[in-house]
């Protein structure tokens, strides 16, 4: 990207604009232990030609996901994405338009935007959906801090160990300085038992965390999951895949009071690993505490539809104890991605996409688990994603006998769960095919 480097005189203008003599003066403040050495160990400058060539080799080092077969998940998945979403998302109107926060974003992208929250509600079976979040991280993490200023308890949050595990990193790093107890209730069988999220779930519990289909592929039982939250008076908080929702029950049709969901999968590339799309719908009565923006509706003095930024809870725009969040902005872009997406899929193709997932999914499953060669992790209904365990075999040497072949063939899950260090995960999209999925089990099976 071109740039304008800023010269010794500018910086010391800068410098001295502030009042501070030196850059180490100006950082003085972070512990000493903190701060990165001046001694980076870095060649000389190159020129631009040069440079340009060795940033392209490096950048040659990368191994894209559409360049192999990728049976990767985990939370970013190698589906299809039709040529009209690249199409309309690469419009100019569209792509250099800024982020659409302020009061003056065009009618455009708050139609898109509209539409965008439309389809979310319809897809989950919610009342209603913000304008989007950052990723599907973030968005779990927000909905507990919602649900908690909606239930106006904080004394205790339960999650499932089968949410994406870095999901509750980030929700651990937001409650690390609240006086709130982060209960973890335990998966062993692939899934979380509803008798022990019953007996965490105290009259201090804002909410239970849970993942639908969970970290490991697997389907819980989530309608018993939301009467034990409910029945302590919490809120059932469920993140969800949407693709798995062209087949699956919708969260509001199961008592889901907030849903969030990683949308990478709608329409959005794998990117290598981002920016990603974080969605939030909840029910009515919850409106007023949702983060982020929600736009609405309305007629112009002239009687012409048009449409509004209805809520702004940030702290640029009302009292800042007033604010639910400090989200300050949306994935505009990702978002209308997955609104094409989801306009051109309809109920009809998402049920499609859904079911080529499982069934390609059950296939895998046998192909890979028969001869013994792998095993089951769980044995659980799962959707489009299952967990294998090694038999005996080291994990590591499994994928890179898979990738000498070009394929991605899955993420190891010790790196999350120690006792699941000889276990992988393995997703199956509806892009993968019978031969890939057969060319993978031969090698496992011969290599």
């Amino acid at each position: 990207m071109p740039y304008v480097p800023n010269t010794p005189d500018d910086r010391q203008a800068m410098l001295d604009a502030i009042g501070v003599a030196s850059l180490d003066e100006l950082f003085e403040m972070v512990p000493p232990e903190l701060r990165l050495g001046r001694d980076l160990n870095l060649p000389a400058a190159l020129g631009e030609l040069p440079l340009s060539t060795h940033m392209a080799e490096l950048a040659a080092r990368n191994t894209p996901a559409g360049q192999g077969v990728c049976f990767l998940g985990g939370g970013s998945y190698d589906h299809f994405i039709p040529a009209v979403v690249d199409f309309v998302a690469g419009r100019s109107e569209f792509y250099t338009s800024y982020t659409p926060y302020q009061a003056e974003a065009s009618q455009g992208n708050l139609q898109a935007l509209f539409e965008y929250q439309t389809l979310i509600t319809q897809l989950t079976g919610m009342d209603v959906s913000n304008s989007s979040l950052y990723d599907g991280g973030s968005a779990a993490t927000e909905a507990v801090m919602m649900a908690m200023h909606a239930t106006r308890r904080s004394g205790r949050v339960v999650v499932a160990e089968s949410v994406h595990p870095e999901y509750r990193e980030v929700l651990a790093t937001y409650l690390a300085n609240l006086d709130t107890e982060l209960i973890t209730v335990g998966t062993p069988e692939g899934t979380v038992s509803p008798d022990q999220v019953e007996a965490a779930a105290t009259n201090q519990t804002a909410c239970v965390l849970v993942q639908h289909p969970n970290f490991f592929g697997c389907l819980e039982d989530v309608e018993s999951l939301a009467e034990i939250a409910h029945r302590s008076g919490a809120l059932l908080v469920a993140t969800v895949d949407p693709i798995s929702l062209g087949l699956l029950k919708r969260p509001g049709d199961y008592g889901a009071d907030i849903v969030v969901a990683e949308g990478q999968s709608l329409g959005n590339p794998m990117s290598f690993g981002g920016p990603y799309l974080g969605i939030m719908a909840c029910r009515e009565e919850f409106v007023r505490r949702m983060p982020g923006r929600l736009v609405g509706q309305t007629t112009d003095r002239r009687g012409k539809r048009c449409w509004v930024l209805t809520l702004q809870t940030r702290e640029q725009h009302i009292r800042r104890e007033k604010a639910t969040s400090n989200i300050c902005t949306n994935q505009g872009l990702l978002a209308l991605r997955a609104t094409v997406y989801l306009a051109l899929m309809g109920p009809t193709g998402m049920r499609q996409v859904g079911e080529l997932c499982l069934r390609k999914a059950r296939y895998a499953a046998e192909r890979l688990c028969s001869p013994a060669v792998l095993s089951p992790a769980f044995d659980r209904p799962t959707f489009k994603e299952f967990a294998v365990r090694a038999e005996g075999r080291n994990v590591e040497q499994l994928l890179q006998v898979a990738e000498k072949a070009g394929i991605f063939a899955g993420v190891p899950l010790g790196r999350w769960y120690p006792q699941l260090a000889d276990c992988l995960l393995i997703a199956v999209t509806e892009k993968r095919t019978k031969a890939e999925i057969d060319r993978l089990a031969e090698l496992w099976k011969t290599g």
